[in-house]
């Protein structure tokens, strides 16, 4: 029998998606700032980076088996934060080689949990039937607060110092294990969480046979393959045409995406419940090959700030639907948490190609080649999400 969630809950569930996400902007992109103004070479900042990559690459299926595998998504979800805040810690307190390496090494293991535990939780409360909206509001959450975190923490670091952005992210625990805690945990279905009970014995066999998730995960590490070099990329190019503004526009095509995606996931969450996955899921597609065709032809930097509506509409989509897809993939498996980890490996190695690729591409034959040669990535995964990815929408709840 169904059992609504409580108002307090879904609030709960709402603010620790909230801060968790000032919490991981913290953590994330200020670090190479912090280090380098503690004269740390490029090379050792480049090396704790690449570690944390790789850890964050490979950890994203056995993080998904671990959510899979425990009692409780919300003792999970808890650990792994407080993992990241004892990171953020350790990192402006002891910035010494080995300690940041370590915590580089927490911190992204502790991310490969957060984001299945989260979905888990949210399925958990809400049911299949309500799981679409409640990802959009999750996904609104999350950019609200990975913007205001972005915009609160660099005025941080500009007013005292880029150590205060860390003392900051360590603090911001406590209202996330506040609001976590107004969660409560009789009210996440621990069957309903992991989409079923699961069958080991015959995971693999499952896996290897079920091709829409292959399909899926093709198509999300082609999508990325193409998505993940192109803000990089063109802050290389504006630094070059406009250097005095290059930083203020490069925050602007941050935050645009951001605005975009906390106005429009909770109508994507809705309407994949109402027109299906396949329509939105194309519509997230389509909008990447448009955005590497403009951005390659712009003729002022400052119009790629309004191009950068596109990656919003592309960032709220698959923000709202990849775990949406998992859920209808994972249905009656009891390895939900494990599928998001088998999509999110595919998503981080098109990302990790992206850049290698993108650069080579730059470098050879210049910007403008490199982005229609990211174009033409973006243009055949979306042929091939036409041509492979079914509809996974259930006919009947």
């Amino acid at each position: 029998m169904f059992v609504h969630p409580s108002r307090r809950s879904l609030l709960g569930l709402d603010w620790f998606v909230f801060f968790l996400a000032d919490v991981q902007t913290g953590f994330g992109p200020f670090v190479s700032v912090y280090l380098t103004a503690q004269k740390w070479t490029q090379g050792d900042i480049g090396f704790v980076l690449s570690v944390a990559g790789i850890i964050g690459l490979i950890g994203r299926v056995p993080g998904g088996a671990l959510v899979d595998a425990v009692r409780s998504e919300r003792d999970a979800a808890m650990l792994a934060a407080i993992g990241i805040g004892a990171s953020a810690l350790m990192v402006a307190l002891w910035p010494l080689f080995p300690l940041v390496l370590l915590s580089s090494v927490l911190s992204a293991a502790a991310n490969c949990v957060l984001n299945p535990a989260i979905a888990a939780i949210s399925l958990g409360l809400v049911g299949y039937h309500a799981i679409g909206p409640r990802l959009g509001r999750n996904a609104r959450f999350a950019s609200l607060g990975t913007g205001i975190a972005a915009a609160g923490m660099g005025a941080f670091g500009y007013l005292f110092s880029s150590r205060a952005v860390f003392l900051v992210t360590a603090a911001l625990l406590i209202p996330t294990l506040i609001a976590l805690s107004n969660i409560r945990a009789a009210e996440i279905d621990p069957v309903r969480a992991h989409s079923g009970i699961a069958r080991h014995d015959e995971l693999g066999p499952r896996l290897l046979a079920n091709r829409p998730l292959l399909a899926f995960a093709g198509a999300t590490a082609l999508f990325q393959f193409a998505n993940a070099a192109m803000l990089p990329l063109m802050g290389g190019v504006m630094t070059m045409r406009s250097a005095n503004w290059a930083e203020i526009l490069i925050a602007a095509c941050i935050i645009v995406p951001q605005l975009v995606v906390a106005l429009c996931s909770p109508w994507i969450g809705r309407h994949a419940e109402r027109w299906g996955r396949r329509p939105l899921l194309l519509l997230g597609f389509a909008a990447l090959p448009l955005r590497c065709v403009l951005f390659a032809d712009a003729p002022d930097p400052y119009l790629v700030v309004t191009f950068q509506v596109l990656d919003g509409i592309s960032a709220a989509v698959l923000g709202v639907l990849v775990p949406l897809i998992a859920a209808d993939l994972a249905r009656n498996t009891g390895h939900y948490n494990l599928i998001q980890g088998i999509i999110g490996t595919a998503v981080g190695i098109g990302a990790a190609a992206s850049t290698t690729f993108a650069g080579y591409i730059s470098d050879r034959y210049g910007s403008h080649t490199a982005f229609l040669g990211l174009g033409a990535a973006a243009s055949c995964a979306l042929l091939f999400t036409f041509l492979a990815m079914p509809e996974t929408r259930p006919e009947t709840e």
